[in-house]
């Protein structure tokens, strides 16, 4: 086997394909596309290198329908997940090979590290190695089992005590927080740490690696000192719009409830959002150690780097907290993408993307192209192949009153909900800050939209029980019922009650 050094660039024919994935990071947190208040020096550093895709979005706008999105490369339609709430569908049989054994069957060395959020949790995906940092543990013998909890336990036996490694949850779930370990045994160092030992293996073959960090995902608790980085003072206070358009989905007032959130005060929010921001640049100084093994690498221009979020976070805006909503806040992402062999850096892609076109932007740069339900992002961005028209995402299993969706067209945005039948319609372009629903005064548009929408609901049997006929399907409105998520590996299952597992 040669060394790394004894490698040439020109001895990698195809590139090397790295994903790098945050959850829960909004759109708007990249300090070279805008977001000053943030500091992300390596993200600014992906920025320069290739480029800055504006209209990302999740289609569905949670952990596990967004990440078996990204594996298969269809959408929730076709994958079964339409939230991390429901019945388990049988991916692998409805979608075939996952990404990873695609790229794997072509010659690739594969890794996966860190956040995968399957279910079941330790399903195979086809990578040669696979080690976990996840966010939950549904019982203490898998709470033992991650790769992260076993490190962090046979480094610093000091912090066995801890119940959630990434924070307190529960009632501190939308709390101000600093994690307990130092930063030097964070979840997100030991996953930076084992990212660079596989991008500097020996190896003939190309590699595609997944990282997969679990921040900024709250609860917020970044380590000193990422955690007093910001001053509450110096953070923006949330958008309230008029109260209708924040009211009118009531599953965001359900997870507020569920959570903790429904009395957080503006003040509090802007604490929060300090704790966010740091927790967003301590991820970013660990992808500079990533950035900074792909370019000691004699292969690094032949590299093909993908940064994206599996969807946003409200916080606070529209009175709402958490994401499964779409509101830009928490379906546009972040996505940078970079390959300077092939691609100029800083470049600003204006089109329509989503999370489905990773499928086909890694296959295709592999020689094996399957685009699935994705669009031809390479071909976008070559400049050989026009942007998506339209991006349409669904949440809530159709048929139900949880059911939701959106269809977005140029500058215009629809959402559809099936609890009351009720339409919101916003113009991004005039009002980027949704606070002006525009449903009333574009009854034609409106019409045209909602038949479009019903028109994608019909083409697949999974998603036709959202209509009656060929309309929307509806139901009278009812306010969901309120209850509270308690989320411990162990501990106790409500206050003062002793319990055995989560």
């Amino acid at each position: 086997m040669p060394r790394l050094s004894e490698l040439s660039a020109s001895s990698v024919r195809r590139p090397n394909i790295l994903f790098v994935m945050t959850d829960q990071q909004r759109f708007d947190t990249i300090a070279a596309l805008g977001q000053t208040r943030v500091q992300t020096p390596n993200l600014d550093r992906l920025v320069a290198r290739g480029v800055a895709v504006d209209q990302a979005y999740s289609t569905c706008p949670v952990c596990v329908p967004a990440r078996y999105g990204l594996m298969t490369g269809y959408e929730p339609s076709r994958t079964g997940w339409f939230s991390n709430w429901q019945e388990v569908p049988k991916v692998r049989e409805a979608c075939g090979e996952y990404l990873p054994e695609v790229l794997a069957r072509s010659g690739y060395r594969t890794f996966g590290l860190g956040k995968f959020h399957t279910e079941p949790r330790l399903e195979p995906l086809g990578f040669e190695v696979h080690e976990r940092s996840e966010e939950l543990w549904p019982t203490e013998a898998e709470f033992l089992a991650d790769d992260y909890v076993r490190w962090l336990r046979s480094r610093a036996p000091a912090f066995n005590h801890l119940e959630q490694v990434h924070g307190e949850r529960s009632d501190m779930y939308y709390g101000s927080q600093c994690r307990a370990q130092p930063a030097e045994l964070c979840g997100e160092s030991w996953l930076a740490g084992r990212a660079v030992e596989e991008i500097g293996r020996s190896d003939s073959r190309p590699y595609f690696g997944f990282v997969s960090f679990v921040q900024p995902h709250p609860p917020f608790a970044p380590p000193v000192p990422y955690n007093r980085m910001y001053n509450p003072d110096e953070m923006p206070s949330p958008i309230a719009g008029d109260p209708v358009i924040d009211a009118a989905d009531d599953y965001l007032a359900w997870m507020n409830h569920a959570v903790w959130a429904e009395d957080i005060s503006p003040a509090q929010a802007r604490q929060l959002r300090a704790r966010y921001y740091g927790s967003i640049t301590f991820v970013d100084a660990c992808i500079g150690r990533i950035l900074d093994a792909v370019e000691a690498r004699p292969d690094s221009n032949n590299t093909l780097i993908c940064f994206f979020s599996d969807h946003g976070d409200m916080l606070g805006d529209h009175r709402a907290w958490q994401k499964e909503s779409f509101f830009e806040a928490s379906c546009r992402i972040p996505f940078l993408v970079s390959w300077p062999a092939r691609w100029p850096g800083s470049r600003r892609l204006e089109g329509l993307s989503t999370l489905t076109d990773l499928f086909g932007l890694a296959t295709s740069a592999a020689g094996v192209p399957q685009l699935r339900d994705g669009h031809d992002l390479l071909g976008v961005i070559d400049g050989s192949k026009p942007s998506r028209a339209k991006v349409c995402g669904f949440f809530g299993s159709p048929g139900t009153s949880k059911f939701k969706a959106m269809l977005r067209a140029g500058e215009w945005k629809y959402l559809w909900l099936a609890n009351g039948g009720r339409e919101l319609l916003f113009n991004l372009a005039a009002n980027p800050r949704e606070d002006v629903c525009l449903a009333l005064a574009e009854p034609e548009r409106v019409a045209s939209m909602r038949a479009d929408l019903a028109a994608i609901l019909g083409a697949r049997e999974t998603t036709r029980a959202a209509l009656t006929g060929s309309d929307l399907r509806s139901f009278p409105f009812a306010p969901f019922p309120r209850r509270r998520i308690r989320q411990f590996a162990r501990g106790i299952s409500d206050f003062g009650q002793p319990s055995v597992g989560a």
